[in-house]
């Protein structure tokens, strides 16, 4: 076990379950965003918690602008963390561009992965007509890398609220503005420009692991149209409109998040003992 790449990426593992379920944060994020949903799979699972470097806990002495400026370089993290843990057959569980780069992670090693789990996912951000709507045209996301350089504090406060979009309860959006701020603004800028000026459409029909994708309701970051581009563009992918919200399920709605995840994996292995028992697989 290479401690310091758990170090480097402050990994955390819990449960008690033999099969490994390794959670990814989203932009901006650390690992206590998955708390509540990771803890419902506490029982049956292990529970693999981490950072990527530059955020939450992780040892921001290891981070690398060259190796940082695309999401390859996240996806290497992933990679990093399942070679020294020996992991195989996980269930990769990735929230927004969490999901991309879990994507990504599983093209290079798909041994590592059995499962991908996508919440709040988007193959590339911009609008790129007439086939394609992302959700933002390419002004406004100069204009949101512009806000995050200048006025760092008031692009998180903004961002945190139009992303968690439960006006209703403001707790949520404040919680996600911490996170963003608890991030060095300008690993942060690196990252939004990663993450947002991506194209990871050509990538989608190469992916051969079975991907469960969870689309939220009124999201203004991955539109219901995203999800359901990706639907049609993963080869095996189950689709699963929310009644949840906004952009981050997984601390706003995380019993309904639970719930369609739970519901995957329990239809898959009832699909994989039916095929065992018909004789289709060994």
């Amino acid at each position: 076990m290479n401690e310091s790449i758990l170090s480097r990426n402050n990994v955390n593992i819990y449960g008690q379950g033999e099969i490994p379920m390794l959670f990814a944060p989203g932009f901006g994020c650390d690992q206590n965003v998955w708390r509540l949903v990771a803890e419902s799979f506490e029982k049956d699972y292990k529970v693999i918690l981490f950072d990527y470097v530059g955020s939450g806990n992780s040892d921001i002495g290891a981070y690398d602008e060259t190796r940082y400026s695309n999401l390859e370089g996240y996806a290497e993290d992933v990679l990093d963390v399942c070679a020294a843990l020996d992991i195989r057959d996980a269930i990769f569980v990735g929230h927004s561009v969490g999901g991309t780069i879990g994507m990504l992670a599983s093209l290079k090693r798909p041994e590592y992965f059995s499962d991908l789990i996508m919440l709040g996912p988007s193959p590339c951000y911009l609008n790129d007509p007439p086939h394609y709507h992302g959700g933002f045209e390419r002004e406004e996301l100069l204009g949101l890398l512009e806000l995050m350089e200048k006025n760092y504090i008031g692009w998180a406060n903004a961002f945190s609220v139009s992303a968690m979009s439960n006006i209703d309860r403001p707790e949520l959006a404040r919680d996600l503005e911490s996170r963003f701020c608890s991030t060095d603004p300008i690993i942060a800028l690196q990252f939004a420009q990663a993450t947002f000026f991506t194209d990871n459409r050509k990538d989608l029909p190469n992916v051969r692991i079975s991907t469960l994708i969870l689309q939220c309701s009124e999201d203004i970051i991955a539109p219901v149209n995203v999800g359901e581009y990706l639907h049609e563009q993963l080869p095996t992918s189950t689709y699963k409109l929310m009644e949840a919200t906004g952009h981050c399920p997984h601390m706003s709605y995380p019993e309904e998040t639970s719930h369609f995840i739970r519901e995957y994996l329990m239809d898959k292995s009832e699909n994989v003992s039916e095929l065992k028992r018909i004789g289709d697989l060994p």
